[in-house]
């Protein structure tokens, strides 16, 4: 291909390795993310080095986001919300390692990944959102169900 020459999304093929080399990729982040909360309660867990950062930021730039309530999609993904994000997002090139690449995020803090509780975000989104969710102890549910599986049943 020619440095001139232009891509064109619409003629452009599927690229099925990539696409499952993505989602293998999704996958593994979303298991090694429950297995985390699993053995440490979210309120008691750092994601990155900039967790600090990047709570304060998040309160600034989306101060109606409520971490309890289930993430509206439309209003994330629509124009004004991708924009949004764009730019929130674009904060963290050099600073987080895959910044922008793509994850799962569980829509509502209340359950578990599940296909209608799962939805498609960028790594900054991810921790945006799961950093508040941590603070605010609402992941903390997953880390006492699974003290109580290893536990067993009680007499």
């Amino acid at each position: 291909m020619q440095a001139t020459t232009m891509f064109d999304p619409e003629e452009a093929q599927n690229l099925e390795d990539m696409e499952k080399q993505f989602a293998v990729k999704a996958v593994e982040h979303l298991m090694t993310y429950w297995s985390l909360l699993e053995k440490v309660p979210g309120s008691k867990l750092r994601l990155t080095k900039m967790d600090d950062e990047i709570s304060k930021h998040f309160k600034e730039e989306f101060p109606e986001f409520d971490p309890a309530e289930t993430v509206d999609e439309d209003l994330m993904k629509n124009k004004d919300g991708k924009e949004k994000w764009r730019d929130f997002i674009s904060q963290y090139d050099g600073k987080i390692h895959d910044f922008n690449f793509g994850t799962m995020l569980r829509s509502n803090p209340k359950c578990e990944y599940e296909h209608d509780t799962t939805i498609f975000a960028m790594r900054m989104q991810f921790y945006a959102i799961e950093i508040a969710r941590n603070r605010a102890g609402l992941n903390d549910w997953i880390y006492e169900q699974a003290q109580k599986a290893r536990a067993g049943p009680t007499s």
